[in-house]
């Protein structure tokens, strides 16, 4: 049985065992990073001290108003200080975090209203009308509406609602955090996009937060003090849990309300960001952006990319401007990034395409999860060929607790033991993982599978190409055919036939695609392209 066969009086107890929870991080960072600021929004600078101080003020106004442990707490907020707050201000009376994206329509925004249960809606004054106007579809009263105002960016209180910072300057400043009894406990609520129909809640526990949060420094390469520009939405995936990342080493959050170019290059030469994540197109802003637009640093900034595999164009373009990218790769149901192209010694000397195109690979799994990898309908691994398909599939503690009252989608989700992504990916001899596809993005055309991930990333190497999207448009011979979207850098005009033409200098001819639209892509407020809007206009073609 061997020496610990007997555990008597080895136990769980108060001093050995504490749930964990991101809550935690801050608290310790208001004293080991006291006078060390915390958060950065033009005029609003605050340490770790008040930033502590405000997240506390907000639990107590919440609890005030009737908020208990366990209710729900919604957010129409873009990446504003108020935003950051409510990710430790909502939990710490007990509440689940719903940020919601402020992008949607009124139905789906009163969708999730209802579905979520949400007891009150912090607002930024800007998406009061949206706020307003869901409320108003729902049977029974709705949540509370809090507004929260952004003078600074032209968007002044209204008037109609109690306004957040009044309700914070009310607050008791000495109330007491309610840290969960058990790290089971849900923190969080967020919807998929719910392109194939109503959106699905993804719940989050304190203990997966936590270790998404840890677990990212790590693979983050993280000292202490980093200074990280919110470029991913914090309503989605709660920023890939970068807000509750930050106390954990000191770090400064920075916010970033518009996300231009000009925006990126400021905060980096004036703030001395050393951390952004963000989709692809956040590259491609950088990589276009025009001279007038572009500030010099001395500093190389670090990047995680991730929502679809980032061109290799674009990453040998990016890297010589001071960016080093990172590509990672995961999904609201796995709090954000659950796996990172680690970046291995031997490929040092790999550089141009060859370089960028190991750097587009997905790659491996994050320190905190137990099992990624990519296995077939009988649930057995695919051969480590770098050319048989199948699906990616998650086994950890990062992974979500479930679908809010949703159980069926739930039972689906986990069989056989692993959370099943949808995504298709190939696995490479060193056990590097790289996407194929999304199951619904593939095209079959004459019994011939074709990625639409390859033929996008061959036309991103056009020099007109700003965003390229494929995907299938009905045939009569062949049943699909690849249909090109394309987005053209300003005053070029190829046409057509030289898009096609260039595809088939790397490309064989039945992946070319047989047909090119030029237009502005449809995207996400995360960036990705909207790929059922173009699949309803290919159709029509």
């Amino acid at each position: 049985m061997g020496w610990l066969a007997d555990e008597t009086g080895l136990e769980k107890r108060a001093a050995n065992y504490v749930p964990l929870t991101p809550l935690s991080s801050l608290r310790r960072a208001r004293i080991v990073f006291a006078d060390h600021p915390a958060v950065i929004y033009g005029a609003h600078r605050v340490t770790y001290t008040e930033y502590y101080e405000r997240c506390t003020r907000l639990a107590a106004a919440l609890a005030a108003r009737g908020v208990a442990p366990g209710d729900v707490v919604a957010t129409l907020i873009p990446n504003l200080p108020a935003q950051a707050e409510a990710h430790f201000g909502v939990p710490a009376c007990g509440a689940v975090l719903n940020t919601i994206n402020t992008r949607l329509d009124v139905n789906t925004v009163a969708y999730i209203f209802g579905h979520g249960d949400a007891k009150v809606v912090l607002v930024d004054t800007q998406f009061l009308d949206l706020a307003e106007a869901a409320k108003a579809q729902m049977d029974g009263n709705g949540p509370e509406i809090i507004e929260v105002p952004d003078a600074a960016a032209g968007f002044p209180a209204s008037g109609r609602y109690p306004v957040y910072e009044d309700m914070l300057a009310a607050a008791d400043p000495g109330f007491d955090w309610v840290f969960p009894e058990d790290e089971w406990e849900s923190i969080a609520l967020n919807y998929t996009s719910g392109t194939t129909g109503r959106p699905k809640g993804v719940v989050y526990h304190h203990r997966g937060a936590y270790l998404n949060a840890m677990g990212q420094t790590i693979s983050w390469r993280m000292a202490l003090h980093p200074v990280y520009l919110t470029i991913v939405p914090l309503f989605h995936c709660n920023g890939w849990c970068h807000t509750w990342m930050m106390p954990k080493v000191g770090g400064t959050l920075v916010c970033c309300r518009d996300i231009t170019a000009p925006a990126i290059f400021d905060a980096i030469a004036d703030e001395g960001v050393t951390h952004f994540g963000g989709a692809p197109i956040v590259l491609n802003m950088l990589v276009n952006a025009p001279e007038e637009e572009r500030r010099s640093f001395d500093h190389v900034v670090e990047v995680f990319t991730a929502g679809a595999p980032p061109a290799p164009a674009t990453l040998a373009k990016i890297e010589p401007m001071g960016f080093n990218v990172t590509q990672v790769y995961g999904l609201t149901e796995t709090y954000g990034p659950g796996t990172e192209c680690l970046w291995r010694a031997d490929w040092e000397p790999l550089a141009g395409q060859d370089r960028a195109a190991i750097k587009a690979r997905q790659g491996v799994a994050m320190p905190i999860f137990e099992d990624i990898t990519v296995m077939d309908d009988a649930m057995a691994n695919v051969p480590l060929d770098g050319a048989t398909q199948g699906e990616i599939v998650f086994r950890g503690n990062g992974v979500m607790k479930g679908y809010f009252k949703n159980p069926e989608a739930s039972e689906e989700a986990f069989k056989d033991g692993y959370f099943h992504s949808g995504d298709i990916a190939v696995q490479h001899p060193d056990g590097y993982i790289q996407i194929a596809d999304r199951a619904k993005d593939i095209i079959i055309s004459g019994g011939e599978n074709i990625s639409s991930v390859e033929v996008e990333s061959a036309l991103m190497g056009h020099p007109d190409v700003n965003l390229a999207a494929v995907v299938a448009k009905p045939d009569n011979k062949w049943g699909e055919v690849p249909c090109a979207f394309i987005e053209l850098k300003p005053g070029t005009a190829p046409s057509e036939a030289d898009i096609i033409a260039f595809a088939r200098t790397t490309l064989a001819g039945f992946k070319a695609p047989k047909k090119v639209v030029f237009q502005e892509l449809p995207k996400t407020s995360t960036g990705k392209i909207q790929k059922f809007e173009l699949r309803n206009i290919a159709k029509t073609l």
